[in-house]
């Protein structure tokens, strides 16, 4: 049976790189194909490329035997492809029929939208293929998880055949991971094919019939899960060996230099997202925050950064009260800050990758002098950190926008960790980044801890909370619910305090820790 998908000898240049490099790529129908690379290495551009968003410069595309031409996501969707976005494509305040339908919209008489129709086929295919969703729930209210599910039930109600899903774990918790791991496997019984853009290796392991890797916008690689393991993918990946096991020592903590005592924080919708909460990170250690997403992470940040007002309780960084403090004074306390969400805070797209370098320093010597930037300082600034945290841009000039998402990741790191830090709050640093980065991130996270910071790290990556953290810190429902020793607690314990079982008869049956008071 031929392929259901040819890519042939797909090149994509754009000014000063070029993306993709005479690719070939086949999809074979009922597969799952996973297309692995780190940031910039082709990926994202080679399937923009199939779903109608680019042109390529040269090469074909031959769906089920028959060579096409995809000039827009319309084309691709009539060829039955759909693609869900690394960034989720949907209107907060609608519902989950009205964002599925929104371009597609059914009508009954000739004139009105019949939402009745569009929510009893939604209803059939979240049924059909396990995706547990309601249509008229609005997208404003459901978890992330849920989210995506809707992402993939707007291609799937638009009748797609081959599935794009471009790093679609990169903002779950690892439970909604494995739920969405279980929904793919469901649509490829059912007769879909799939291509999984990812960077992470244990999910090509876990999810993948076979495995693509692309490195520096060439195809460098084809093999299965079980004849590969992580170390050679990495290598593959990034064209030399990485060490995936962390070289950590033992943290010597010294006096404290963030503490939060009694903390109370609203959220949005002016609900109480932090109840109470006392915590303390010392110089020299890394406390690490584990919590299934929505349960008051996000509003702790926003707390201790001064990005949201404390309604009630104390927040002090190295002895000065901060609990009403700017960002601006909170940064010049020699504050760090890596942003969950880094287009929203983290960055702005429309700058230049050198102006972005600078956010949050411009105004200081050597970058300014009066009123004056000094252009020529900040461009050797921007040169000196693109190559040292890796950066791939087509120069220090483009817009920040234009960059990858790891890319993107990378100029807030650089920015961030340039500089002499006490406290670096970390909120998902190694979101959206590959392997390699990955690796190089965590290095100088412990480097910052061993050279004296405090650090705060917030992270849904459970690997990731366990390897760097001395402490970890659970939060559920925006209390703590335990604060314990990596070495000494079992994920099946981490995975109860982190559903609120602390004090429940269910995690004293599994053994799990009882928080202790924090300090």
């Amino acid at each position: 049976m031929p392929p259901i998908l040819e890519l042939r000898g797909i090149t994509k240049a754009f000014p000063g790189v070029l993306a993709n490099d005479h690719i070939d790529l086949t999809l074979n129908e009922g597969e799952i194909l996973a297309l692995l690379g780190e940031n910039g290495a082709g990926k994202t551009t080679l399937m923009n490329i199939l779903y109608g968003l680019y042109a390529p410069d040269e090469g074909q595309i031959i769906i089920r035997g028959q060579e096409t031409t995809i000039h827009s996501p319309s084309d691709a969707i009539a060829q039955g492809i759909g693609m869900v976005h690394q960034h989720f494509m949907l209107v907060p305040p609608l519902t989950v029929t009205e964002n599925v339908i929104l371009g597609n919209e059914p009508v009954h008489s000739g004139l009105f939208i019949d939402r009745r129709k569009a929510s009893r086929r939604i209803q059939e295919i979240s049924t059909t293929y396990g995706l547990d969703v309601d249509p008229h729930a609005r997208i404003r209210n459901l978890p992330v998880g849920v989210q995506q599910r809707v992402e993939i039930i707007k291609v799937l109600y638009r009748n797609a055949d081959i599935l794009i899903l471009d790093e679609p774990t990169a903002v779950l918790t690892p439970q909604e991971v494995d739920d969405l791991f279980q929904v793919i496997r469901g649509l490829v019984e059912r007769g879909k094919s799939v291509i999984f853009i990812t960077h992470k290796l244990k999910e090509v392991l876990t999810l993948a019939d076979r495995v693509m890797v692309l490195r520096l916008g060439r195809m460098v690689g084809t093999t299965h899960p079980a004849e590969t393991d992580e170390n050679a993918l990495a290598a593959l990946m990034v064209g030399h060996e990485v060490q995936l096991e962390l070289d950590k020592a033992p943290a010597a903590p010294q006096d404290t230099v963030l503490d939060i005592r009694d903390l109370r924080v609203l959220d949005d919708r002016r609900g109480l997202a932090v109840d109470g909460l006392s915590l303390q990170v010392r110089a020299g250690e890394i406390v690490g925050v584990a919590g299934v997403q929505g349960n008051g992470q996000t509003e702790l940040v926003e707390a201790v950064t001064g990005l949201r007002a404390v309604n009630d309780g104390r927040i002090s960084i190295a002895g000065k009260d901060v609990s009403h403090a700017s960002p601006r004074q909170i940064t010049e306390l020699g504050v760090a800050h890596v942003p969950e969400d880094r287009q929203r805070d983290g960055l702005v797209l429309d700058f230049a990758v050198a102006d972005n370098l600078i956010l949050n320093n411009y105004y200081l010597p050597p970058n300014a002098r009066g009123i004056a930037l000094q252009e020529k300082v900040i461009q050797e600034n921007a040169v000196r950190r693109v190559a040292e945290f890796d950066i791939r841009t087509p120069d220090i000039d483009t817009p920040v926008a234009n960059l990858s998402g790891g890319n993107q990741q990378k100029v807030i790191v650089a920015r961030e960790f340039s500089r002499p830090i006490k406290l670096l709050i970390a909120s998902q640093p190694t979101r959206g980044l590959d392997v390699g980065s990955v690796e190089y991130i965590h290095k100088r996270i412990l480097a910052a801890r061993d050279a004296g910071a405090a650090i705060l790290l917030v992270s849904s990556e459970l690997d990731e909370i366990v390897a760097l953290s001395d402490r970890i810190a659970v939060m559920y429902k925006g209390r703590l619910t335990g604060l314990v020793d990596p070495d000494e607690v079992t994920r099946q314990q981490l995975g109860l305090l982190m559903a609120g079982y602390a004090n429940d008869e269910r995690a004293s049956s599994a053994d799990a820790p009882q928080p202790k008071e924090a300090p």
